[in-house]
């Protein structure tokens, strides 16, 4: 009888829950109709014309006036471009939109948002309607806090999918539009669009599909200047002042030298004509963006004029380059999409963007825009990083490719933890292993070079896309010399906890080694930046004002409790110096003295002991023995051969 008494109470505690839950309200979903168009590869019914009123640079205010064709009346849904290439994340500027007004005949007409898709705008067309006209200014930010700033006094950036919408239910190729800018009096403006006519300072283009004109950009000027770099390929320069344009013939020379050595590397042209759209501003916002047929790229505005200080600043546009081969002719298939509403997966970014940051320093390297010194730096510093990186215990490198997504480069509070876009640097790191797998085993015979030519290859002229997988890349891998290459990248790519990705280095004859001194790329690096990198010993940057970011997981500052924004106001007693810490440090090498620090955060003050004493330490490579020198063979020029 007790039995039955207990194994009742026991089931009236287990359903009674349930019927006190059913005694509250419990709603159920409204189901959302999705009725936007999916994209379909057919033809659009007429050109849409596209005028940009550039003019009002003191604002920073572009006025779009949008004529559409439209073939029926009802719901007309356009689409302002959401997920864009190069970017691998949905980044469209919707929210800078103002004024958006449709009108058919100048009667307005009436328009709603899509209320789960706010980049979908629906129209109702009126009957026997022909065209639409679409009104809307695009406000652009005036300050970094507001975004990047694509607009100052002295230059511009158009991208045209800020200033455009398209139609739903069409791929972008199958979309005509006509472009019509006017620019400032007095700035030139460049863009790797056809048919060309100026009139004044109205620049007309003849019509392209909408894909073509979103993947080439304008950059205009007050201050402008191109030069021949051979193989129909342009240096497009605006910049802050007139005296930032004074290139000297051997500038570019070894800007003409890149081009040849990226087009002997890859054996074939995928672009008719290619624009270099070079930015030296100190006030435009930064960027670095690939395009088939151009780049946008923006440096310092002393690139030129100070060029023995820059060498580590001239990787961007030889990483831009091979991105017309890498990434917009040969593209992951699951990051090629029919339009900008499509999501885009990134998961094969460790080729797209791991090996054109490879082929940057290379090619680099072979054509004297970077020294031997400056390339294997870079590639000391990234092997260093990794080798203290706590999150790759538990965060692959191909994990990290959603990272566009998942963070859109914000600011972290240890990125060492969480892990960045280390596709890039990380995946630079093992295609340099695999060259180096295939040099030594064909005796230099055959080497990455084989697999560039082999997999960007295809039909000279070609710009289309042509899309590939995983099983693509490690079957022209094996064609170029017989591994388990799909073991390869899968190990290095897709497990965490991984050793310091530094075989490629030990495989080409050197080794990863600490000094007390900076090399150049971290030299270079610091003095742009304005910081001190004590990353590899007190586990911290120190920017000019003494203040404290990029904390290292687990490391020194780590453990005595300080976060980005701690600012060091003493080192031993006297007021924070650059000169006073590296003393406190080398001090604290004897492994008993503390470097004592005084730090003030949100206004509360400390004393801090810390508990280091491993001396100055940065990465360098150092030969390792009497063998081949392995990045002398990868290094070495092949224009001429």
């Amino acid at each position: 009888m007790e039995k039955t008494l207990f194994i009742a109470a026991a089931l009236i505690a287990i359903i009674a829950p349930a019927h006190a839950q059913e005694a509250n309200s419990r709603p159920q979903p409204v189901v959302q109709p999705h009725s936007i168009p999916l994209p379909a590869d057919r033809p659009y019914p007429g050109t849409m014309l596209l005028k940009v009123d550039a003019t009002d640079y003191a604002r920073g205010i572009f006025r779009v006036r949008q004529t559409i064709p439209v073939a029926k009346s009802g719901k007309f849904t356009l689409l302002y471009p959401q997920w864009l290439p190069g970017k691998h994340a949905p980044r469209g500027a919707i929210a800078e939109i103002a004024g958006f007004k449709p009108t058919a005949g100048g009667k307005p007409l009436t328009w709603t948002r899509q209320p789960t898709d706010v980049y979908a705008f629906d129209i109702d067309v009126p009957a026997g309607t022909k065209s639409i006209d679409v009104a809307f200014d695009f406000l652009s930010p005036t300050r970094t806090t507001e975004g990047r700033v694509v607009v100052t006094p002295a230059m511009m950036n158009l991208q045209w999918e800020q200033v455009s919408l398209y139609p739903a239910g069409y791929f972008t190729r199958g979309i005509p539009v006509q472009l019509d800018v006017t620019l400032p009096d007095g700035w030139t403006g460049a863009a790797a669009l056809d048919g060309l006519k100026i009139s004044g300072n109205r620049y007309s283009y003849a019509p392209t599909t909408y894909e073509t004109l979103v993947d080439s950009p304008m950059f205009a000027g007050k201050y402008f200047r191109k030069w021949d770099l051979g193989q129909n390929v342009t240096l497009n320069v605006v910049a802050d002042e007139a005296k930032y344009l004074a290139a000297n013939p051997d500038h570019i020379a070894r800007h003409a030298a890149m081009v040849s050595e990226a087009i002997a590397l890859f054996g074939i042209k995928h672009f008719d004509r290619y624009e270099f759209l070079l930015a030296l501003s100190d006030e435009l916002g930064g960027i670095g963006l690939e395009h088939h047929r151009s780049s946008e790229n923006s440096r310092n505005p002393d690139y030129f004029t100070e060029w023995d200080d820059n060498d580590s600043e001239r990787g961007l546009l030889p990483h831009e380059f091979v991105h017309s081969w890498n990434g917009k002719y040969r593209r992951p298939d699951k990051l090629w999409t029919p339009d900008y509403r499509t999501p885009m997966q990134g998961n094969l970014l460790w080729v797209y963007e791991g090996q054109t940051s490879f082929w940057d320093l290379v090619l680099a390297g072979r054509s004297g825009m970077q020294s031997k010194e400056m390339v294997l730096a870079e590639w000391a510093t990234n092997a260093a990083t990794y080798s203290v990186q706590a999150g790759r215990e538990w965060r692959s490198v191909e994990d990290t490719t959603l990272d566009p997504v998942i963070a859109a480069r914000k600011a972290r509070a240890f990125p060492s933890a969480t892990r960045t876009e280390d596709y890039y640097n990380e995946g630079s790191l093992m295609w340099l292993e695999a060259d180096m797998i295939i040099r030594q085993a064909t005796n230099n015979g055959k080497s990455l070079d084989d697999f560039a030519k082999a997999f960007f290859g295809g039909r000279s002229g070609d710009w289309g896309e042509v899309t590939y997988d995983f099983d693509d890349i490690a079957a022209t891998l094996n064609a170029v010399h017989p591994y388990d290459w799909a073991k390869f990248l899968r190990d290095h790519m897709q497990l965490p906890g991984r050793p310091a990705p530094v075989a490629g280095i030990e495989k080409a004859g050197y080794r990863l080694v600490w000094r007390d001194a900076p090399n150049v790329y971290d030299r270079d690096r610091m003095r742009r930046a304005k910081n001190y990198d004590l990353t590899f010993s007190l586990g911290m940057t120190i920017d000019k004002d003494g203040v404290a970011g990029s904390i290292l997981w687990d490391g020194p500052a780590f453990k005595a409790d300080i976060v980005n924004g701690t600012k060091i106001v003493a080192v031993e007693g006297m007021a924070y110096s650059k000169d006073r810490l590296e003393a406190a440090i080398r001090a604290a090498a004897d492994g008993k003295t503390p470097v004592k620090l005084l730090v003030e955060r949100g206004g509360r003050y400390r004393t801090i002991d810390l508990d280091y004493h491993g001396g100055l330490r940065w990465p360098h490579i150092e030969k390792s023995g009497a063998g081949p020198d392995w990045f002398d063979q990868l290094l070495a020029a092949k224009r001429a051969l």
